[in-house]
């Protein structure tokens, strides 16, 4: 055990030790490891890893990073990226998977473990977490409605529909492509704007209420269930994107794809922005502050390597990132050279109606218009930057810079720009089946982790809800789908939107910064150093205390700031479908959404200011009654003997029940709660004899 000063009293330990490890973390009195008899374990190491990697690596990976690695210079994104995971996002998260491997509670108690005052910080956690698993289950509701969609041939989303009212095809859809009239009008049969909320949309809310089921059933025996699942859930993606992959390497315009995607603009190096677009991809795509990464690690064996853990997690959540990018230009690259090519053709078919109609200039094209197929883009471009002042304004461009260049991203990648050119494949059905099935599978394994950070929390606390494992699943899952009815209305992709850009963003950074100061200053860096050393047998790099002390702080303090001004500055928008021009456009929120955004952003937050001072006051309220006592110290040590009985530990649990006097105190140890209760049995005994003796 290492040694530590002693404070003279228990007050002056409260405050001037607030937070400070007077024992180690992991350890008992002769270094026994902590044990929660009733807590659930992973069956086997691959479990976790593959749960952890289900958690971390989700849509994001696939429809978000690729666009801002295109959109932010290529590779020199992918650099900055990974310098920014190194120093900012591996550190976090091995700090997290610490402190619940440690302590072997959720967020909530992880952080109360340190001061009561801190509770907060796992109860935003939790807020933070409900929001994302309210909109995610829509998009999982989405992909099944596509997957349900693939069994059929042809496509739904192949052909533009006609009005049988007027024998023509359907203006809406003549007006913009196939599949965004289909994802749009069929799918969502979207408004006009968020102000219009129009009726639910009964497909939607059957898919959603399926996806809330799959959730329910995977879920409803703690990790015992839904660690199975996840054997086919984490791994299956992978499957499908390297089939992709080598599918799509085959196609033309994969090679063009990929270089766009990879060339390096170094000069994004000093844009403020792309810094901050990097730092928030690192900070989500490692799932820091949902309070996930803690809950997983909670069921690990205290001697378990999670530094290698880290490492390791991270490692393969970057590379899924480039993998799911390769995947992404691959099959951008064919679309884009399609469109390219395609305009090509219908510009050669103007030029020979031109000539039909016996003009004979002499800057007609030297190449054979009557088969445009024989034409390449780089001969028409060629004859175009010489002649196209002459050739009068019905003759474009066809530039598959300028079409690569047409970043998409979100659910406009997976539903429109992927649907179009799997309409393309042959065997289309199945392509198209596979990859929403993978879809399925990435929100699913990401969902687990979500909802583990909502319900391991809340039965680690509260020992009736503990009890009542099922019950408290179920509910939550009819909680989520009842709320959820939100963004099943026709104006319900508008919300998703707002709940994805900034109901998580501000309260995730709020809670990780707390994070980063409650072990790093409240609790130590090198008390914490010290506990991990205890449960690796190994002590790790001393970089890492001035990492979390200073840089991820810093960092963090940083990215909130910019993420503070970008929202003050530039008006919240989002983009809406207008039906009549059959096309998108950029609207700003009405003044009572910016509403629903605050109060978004305040009740996620709020818990830890609340908490903060709630114990604050009621440690107060403690002292103020002890000290009208008259410091009577008979009292003291009956009132502490009280706290270390064994008639305070919990008849369906090895945790001790926290008397008032602990609540009110904050916490002056990181020891697990059943180390604590065998470790103050030999301080009676000092005590007894310093009483005998007249000490």
């Amino acid at each position: 055990m290492t040694e530590k000063p002693s404070l003279d009293s228990s007050e002056d330990r409260a405050w001037l030790g607030e937070g400070q490890s007077e024992t180690q973390l992991t350890a008992g009195p002769d270094g026994a490891e902590t044990n929660d008899g009733d807590r659930p374990a992973w069956d086997s190491k691959i479990q976790y890893v593959l749960a952890q990697v289900g958690f971390s690596v989700g849509l994001g990976n696939v429809w978000r990073f690729p666009y801002l690695c295109h959109q932010n210079g290529g590779g020199a994104f992918m650099l900055l990226y990974v310098f920014l995971l190194l120093i900012v996002g591996v550190p976090l998260f091995f700090m997290e998977l610490a402190a619940g491997q440690s302590i072997r509670q959720g967020s909530i108690g992880v952080w109360k473990h340190i001061s009561p005052k801190l509770a907060g910080i796992g109860y935003s956690s939790c807020m933070v977490c409900f929001y994302v698993a309210l909109y995610y289950n829509v998009i999982i509701a989405w992909s099944l409605f596509y997957m349900g969609n693939s069994f059929q041939y042809p496509l739904p989303w192949e052909q533009c529909p006609i009005d049988i009212t007027t024998n023509d095809t359907v203006k809406e859809c003549a007006s913009s492509s196939p599949t965004s009239y289909f994802w749009f009008r069929k799918a969502l049969n979207i408004t006009n704007s968020i102000q219009e909320s129009g009726e639910f949309n009964p497909i939607m809310t059957g898919c959603l209420l399926a996806a809330w089921t799959i959730v329910s059933l995977a879920m409803i025996k703690g990790i015992k269930s839904s660690a199975k699942v996840m054997y086919f859930s984490s791994v299956f993606p992978y499957v499908v994107l390297f089939i992709f992959l080598i599918r799509g390497l085959m196609l033309d315009g994969a090679i063009e794809g990929i270089t766009y995607m990879f060339y390096p603009k170094l000069e994004i190096w000093g844009n403020v922005q792309v810094w901050r677009q990097a730092a928030t991809q690192v900070f989500f795509a490692l799932g820091l502050g949902y309070g996930s990464v803690i809950a997983y690690s909670s069921y690990n064996p205290v001697h378990n390597n999670c530094h290698r853990d880290a490492l390791m997690v991270s490692c393969i959540n970057f590379m899924t990132s480039v993998l799911a990018s390769l995947v992404v230009f691959v099959v951008l690259g064919f679309r884009a050279k399609n469109i390219a090519l395609r305009c090509v053709a219908e510009n050669l078919g103007l030029l020979s109606s031109m000539t039909s109609h016996g003009s004979n200039q002499h800057w007609w094209p030297w190449f054979n218009m009557t088969d445009p197929s024989s034409v390449s883009i780089a001969e028409y471009r060629e004859w175009y930057s010489h002649y196209s002042s002459m050739a009068g304004s019905n003759i474009t461009d066809c530039s598959l810079e300028e079409e690569m260049n047409k970043g998409v991203e979100g659910t406009g990648l997976a539903f429109i720009a992927f649907t179009e050119v799997m309409a393309l494949f042959p065997a289309s059905p199945f392509w198209s089946t596979l990859f929403f099935l993978m879809l399925l599978n990435l929100g699913l394994s990401t969902m687990f982790g979500t909802m583990q950070g909502i319900l391991t929390p809340l039965m680690d606390n509260f020992s009736l809800l503990g009890r009542h494992r099922t019950i408290l699943t179920v509910s939550s899952c009819a909680l989520g789908f009842l709320i959820g009815l939100l963004f099943t209305q026709r104006s319900g992709n508008y919300f998703v939107t707002m709940f994805d850009d900034y109901s998580a963003t501000l309260p995730l950074i709020i809670v990780v910064i707390f994070e980063t100061i409650s072990v790093a200053w409240v609790y130590g860096t090198d008390r914490f150093l010290d506990d991990i050393e205890v449960m690796l047998n190994w002590r790790p790099p001393v970089v890492y205390k001035y990492l979390w002390k200073y840089v991820c702080l810093f960092a963090m303090v940083g990215l909130l700031a910019a993420s503070l001004l970008r929202m003050v500055f530039k008006r919240p928008t989002y983009t809406a479908w207008n039906q009549s021009t059959a096309s998108e456009m950029t609207l700003e929120y009405p003044g009572w959404a910016l509403a629903m955004i605050v109060m978004l952003i305040v009740f996620a937050s709020l818990p830890v200011p609340i908490v903060y001072i709630h114990s604050t006051l009621k440690y107060r309220r403690v002292l103020s009654t002890r000290s009208e006592e008259g410091g009577n110290q008979e009292m003291h040590r009956e009132l502490y003997t009280k706290c270390s009985s064994t008639e305070q530990l919990d008849s369906n649990s090895h945790h001790r029940v926290p008397c008032e006097e602990d609540e009110a105190r904050p916490r002056t140890t990181f020891l697990p709660i059943g180390n604590e209760h065998y470790r103050l049995l030999p301080q009676r005994e000092e005590e007894d004899e310093e009483q005998d003796t007249g000490v």
